[in-house]
């Protein structure tokens, strides 16, 4: 991940991007007797090397055109016409192309629509290393490469319009399908994704200093929500179905107070940091008075106002933190 984060071109960054894909195959992997772990450590490295397809052609091309990988010189030469590829008879924008492919890749690493199917599964793993990979580290790689190349992305207004788009409708939809989910680890993943995807169209209206304002504060509520629900988990003996939890309140008052801290914050309660991010990216989608922007503002308000009133409260707030903590739980007529 440092490699990643420091480089200062794409060489560097790549090798970091595989780094960190090639660590979250080997954690989630970690019980490696179990089949299901070994099933969803597979499909996390085949995704993501889908995602990868888009991310090498758009590192090779961006090479092709600029004759360098060093990230200054070719944010410095991105205004420069010379912009055009002709091939089998059709004329292509190269820094849309170069930016939507590079896209790709972030779509596969930051679980995206159409992409995001491994993320959910990645919770065999460890609590810890569900908390480092869904909180602070490789789900946030596609997120980050995205505000690193801010200045070449800003060029093309397809690419940003095409990464609004993905953004704001994974918003929503990973919002509302954990509205399905039983597992305790797996409803916080697909809210995981939903904030990603919030992320995700911050830098789609231009926005990336404030989607890495919300990266920095859902590391940290997200770290805390995993952990808890780890220390649930452990506490009820590897049982992870919220069905049969209950009543865990008076047994175990610090992680349920850690779970309402981070629960609140998810959902932007008045005065923690999640309020403060997702009120900013969805004030500054307000203001961009373009057809994406619009498009972002009213979906990823649709998806604030489900996670925090509707029906996904009950997903993403009241099911991980109400029920296991609050219900009663019977079971051959005791009160657990």
């Amino acid at each position: 991940m440092p490699m990643l984060v420091t480089g200062d071109n794409s060489l560097q960054l790549f090798l970091g991007w595989e780094g960190v894909g090639l660590a979250s195959y080997l954690l989630i992997h970690f019980w490696f007797t179990r089949l299901q772990a070994d099933k969803a450590a597979t499909k996390a490295m085949l995704v993501n090397r889908v995602g990868d397809f888009g991310l090498a052609p758009g590192i090779s091309g961006r090479f092709t055109l600029f004759q360098t990988v060093d990230f200054s010189t070719i944010f410095a030469r991105a205004s420069a016409p010379r912009n055009s590829w002709i091939s089998c008879n059709m004329r292509f924008n190269a820094i849309t192309l170069i930016c939507i492919l590079l896209f790709i890749g972030a779509v596969g690493k930051s679980a995206q629509i159409g992409l995001h199917t491994w993320s959910p599964d990645a919770m065999e793993g460890p609590t810890p290393v569900s908390a480092s990979i869904h909180a602070a580290t490789m789900v946030t790689a596609g997120v980050f490469m995205i505000a690193r190349c801010s200045p070449l992305f800003e060029y093309p207004p397809t690419a940003l319009i095409v990464i609004t788009s993905a953004g704001a409708t994974t918003s929503f939809l990973a919002a509302t399908t954990g509205i399905l989910q039983n597992d305790l680890k797996r409803v916080i993943a697909y809210s995981t994704c939903s904030q990603l995807g919030y992320m995700i169209f911050a830098c789609g209206i231009s926005n990336y200093s404030v989607s890495v304002f919300h990266l920095m504060n859902h590391a940290f509520f997200k770290a805390l929500l995993f952990l808890s629900a780890g220390s649930v988990i452990h506490a009820m003996s590897d049982e992870q179905d919220m069905r049969k939890m209950g009543g865990l309140a008076s047994s175990f008052p610090f992680t349920y107070a850690m779970m309402l801290m981070g629960s609140l914050s998810l959902i932007g309660f008045p005065f923690l940091t999640g309020f403060y991010s997702k009120d900013v990216i969805l004030e500054l989608a307000y203001t961009k008075y373009t057809i994406s922007g619009n498009f972002a503002f009213w979906l990823g308000s649709v998806s604030y106002q489900l996670i925090h009133s509707g029906e996904t409260s009950y997903d993403v707030m009241m099911r991980p933190f109400l029920w296991p903590f609050l219900q009663y739980f019977w079971l051959s007529g005791v009160s657990l």
